[in-house]
C-alpha cells in the first residue's frame, strides 16, 4: 500500500491549495485517512482527520474554517482543500491512512512542501 501526497506549492497569504493524497488501493480499506502537517522546528501536528465508513471528519482549530477534506471513492484518493492560507500554514503536509479507528496510523505518504508567503 502506498500514499502518494501532492499539490503543495508556493502561494501568497490568503491564496489556495489544494493537497491530493492517492492510495495505490482503495481508500474504503482503511478506517481512517487523515492529513498532518510538520513545520521545522516544531512537532507534528493533526490537522484533519476522516472517518472513511460515517464521512465525519475532525479538524483542528488552527485550520478549522480554513480547510476541508474530502474524497473520491471512485479515485481512491483524499483531498485537502487549503482556503484563506496563512504564513503559519508553512509546512510539509503528510497523509496517512488507518486499518482501525483506535489504532496507530499503518501508512504514510511521502509529503508535500507548502510555502505560504507573506
Amino acid at each position: 500500500v502506498q500514499l502518494q501526497a501532492s499539490g503543495g506549492g508556493l502561494v501568497q497569504a490568503g491564496g489556495s491549495l489544494r493537497l491530493s493524497c492517492a492510495a495505490s488501493g482503495r481508500t474504503s480499506m482503511y478506517a481512517v485517512m487523515a492529513w498532518f502537517r510538520q513545520a521545522p522546528g516544531l512537532e507534528r501536528e493533526l490537522l484533519s482527520r476522516f472517518i472513511m465508513t460515517l464521512g465525519s471528519t475532525y479538524y483542528a482549530d488552527s485550520v478549522k474554517g480554513r480547510f476541508t477534506a474530502s474524497r473520491d471513492n471512485a479515485k481512491n484518493t483524499l483531498y485537502l482543500q487549503m482556503n484563506s492560507l496563512k504564513p503559519e500554514d508553512t509546512a510539509v503536509y503528510y497523509c496517512a491512512a488507518a486499518r482501525s479507528l483506535v489504532g496507530p496510523y499503518d501508512y504514510w505518504g511521502q509529503g508535500t512542501q507548502v510555502t505560504v508567503s507573506s
